[in-house]
């Protein structure tokens, strides 16, 4: 064979490849994130997505991308956010929180959805059930609905004189009012008083602290939501800061001078949210996975803080803590 004709040759190979490497660099794998907040205020829960999807197999800029898109903490903006994911073609829709996940389901009935929420996703009407999800939705709930009660139980037995005490909420995340009702029950039933204090920008915050002093509270309950779980460390500060015994549901809460903490890891559900992720690109159905429901809450106690409230932490509850910070 001439040189002339085996260069043609050469160069034919390399123009009928392009189209494939092409077509293989289009067909990796497109991740979309919906997050209420923004990039520094999510930070933990994407290295989470990020380890569950390494898990299944996944690595960002090897083998599959992000597409992310924020709210910033407004609410109405989740559903243009979510119509963008969409029309971008994305394979897969990650989320964590109740407001964006509806925003996700009513942009599209085909592209997966893969959700952490505290919520109850079957009354919620996002799922048929936690074990045959049905449709494009399943994923990770905490099901904290049920844990507040609990909560309540809890901040009772360390502080059992409190005859007041302060339910703080975020008034625009649709699950608040069914969480409100299950702790509001559970208050009337122990004879508290419960006052329902909202808080939906950091500025809000100052005034809710306020309130609790001129109510004499006799303690705080956090409600889960995803703009206070971001507020965590701010929100453990002012409990100690202003000597109100508080209760929330992330281990970062007790570690940032909360009184304790009570319930499922996030960084757990975050990870698993990125497993399933990874399952679905690789051919699975989201309602062939079903809703995975946290089985332990962890209960961190921080003696530190008891100390400095002049409170006594009981010795049985002392033997449950998962954690105690000393």
């Amino acid at each position: 064979m001439k040189r002339r004709e085996f260069m043609g040759l050469l160069g034919g190979a390399a123009v009928s490849a392009w189209p494939l490497v092409a077509r293989a660099q289009q067909a990796m794998p497109v991740v979309g994130y919906l997050g209420v907040s923004s990039a520094d205020q999510d930070g933990y829960q994407l290295r989470s997505l990020r380890e569950g999807l390494s898990e299944a197999g996944y690595v960002e800029g090897q083998n599959m991308k992000f597409e992310l898109r924020w709210a910033e903490g407004q609410n109405d903006r989740l559903a243009p956010l979510a119509a963008d994911l969409v029309r971008s073609q994305v394979s897969v829709i990650t989320l964590g929180g109740l407001a964006p996940t509806l925003a996700a389901k009513a942009a599209t009935t085909t592209i997966p959805i893969v959700f952490q929420m505290g919520a109850d996703p079957v009354a919620a009407g996002l799922v048929a059930s936690l074990a045959r999800p049905g449709g494009n939705l399943t994923g990770v709930s905490n099901l904290n609905a049920e844990l507040g009660p609990k909560r309540l139980e809890l901040l009772r037995d360390v502080v059992p004189t409190a005859r007041v005490i302060g339910l703080l909420v975020n008034p625009i995340n649709p699950g608040t009012k069914g969480m409100v009702k299950e702790v509001q029950a559970a208050a009337n039933s122990l004879g508290i008083a419960l006052h329902v204090l909202h808080a939906s920008v950091e500025r809000d915050l100052d005034a809710v602290f306020a309130s609790l002093v001129r109510l004499r509270a006799g303690g705080l309950l956090v409600i889960t939501d995803g703009f206070l779980v971001r507020q965590v460390t701010q929100l453990g500060a002012l409990s100690l800061r202003h000597a109100v015994p508080a209760v929330f549901q992330t281990p970062e809460f007790a570690a940032a001078g909360g009184l304790m903490s009570y319930g499922g890891s996030l960084r757990h559900a975050y990870r698993q949210v990125g497993i399933y992720a990874g399952r679905i690109l690789k051919g699975e159905k989201p309602e062939d996975l079903p809703v995975q429901q946290s089985t332990k809450a962890e209960l961190i106690l921080n003696l530190k803080t008891a100390k400095a409230l002049g409170l006594n932490i009981p010795l049985p509850l002392l033997g449950r803590a998962d954690e105690v910070i000393e």
